[in-house]
Order: structure tokens, then sequence, then C-alpha cells
């Protein structure tokens, strides 16, 4: 897996990458110290921190196939379809299911991403890696 994310291929969506690491670091400041109440009564916050995931999301959604085949730890597919969501449904936004993607799933989404960023270790010469039959 770590040769498919290294090289010149990774140029090209390591953009995005850095996009939705930053869109994510948004919306989790925006709504620290927040509980469920004052996030939805907030207006402001609650705006910026939706546009950030829409964000997320149109940032993933160019990220090319085979990089998100790579990277089946990051959720492509929930993370698209989540800014779809909210691109399209703005009278029907769940606010439940909008706090809980905040609270739940954007740390890890996070994390995910930064482990992308992170480069592998480098190999010994002469062995092979996990990856590798």
């Amino acid at each position: 897996m770590s040769e498919t994310l290294v090289g010149p291929s990774q140029r090209a969506w390591d953009p995005y990458l850095d996009d939705m690491i930053a869109f994510a670091e948004k919306a989790l400041a925006y709504t620290a110290g927040l509980d469920r109440e004052g996030f939805v009564a907030s207006g402001l916050i609650y705006d910026a921190t939706v546009r950030n995931l829409e964000l997320i999301g149109e940032a993933a959604s160019h990220v090319p196939q085979p990089m998100r085949e790579a990277t089946p730890t990051v959720p492509w597919r929930q993370v698209i379809a989540t800014r779809n969501r909210l691109i399209h449904g703005y009278l029907g936004i769940d606010d439940d299911i909008l706090w809980s993607i905040i609270q739940d799933d954007l740390p890890r989404l996070l994390t995910d991403l930064r482990k992308l960023k992170t480069p592998p270790p480098p190999q010994e010469p002469g062995r092979l890696s996990a990856h590798e039959p």
C-alpha cells in the first residue's frame, strides 16, 4: 500500500488531503467546548461547521479512485455522501446526526488523514515490507 501513496501520483491528490485536514481542524475548533444544544443555537458556528464538512466531502471527491481504494481506512464514500446530503438537504439536516459526525466521526477521520501524510518508515535493503509478498 505505501508504494501507491508515494511519488508523483500522490502529488496530484496531496493538496486535497491537506485541504481535508484543514477543514476538519476548523470544524473541530469551531465546535470545541460546545454541547449539541449550544452548537445548534450558535448560528454562525453551525453554518461554518456545516460548510467545512461540505468542503471535506468536496475535496474527497477529487481524490482519484485508485488512491481511495489504496487507503481503505478513510471512509471516502461516506465522506462524499455526507457532503451530498448537506448540500442538497439543507431543509432536512438532522442535528443529532450532524453532532454525532462532529463528535465521533470527524476526529477519527482527521487521525486517518494525518496518517496518510506521514511517510512510511525507511526499509532496510533486502528486506520485504509487510505489504509485499
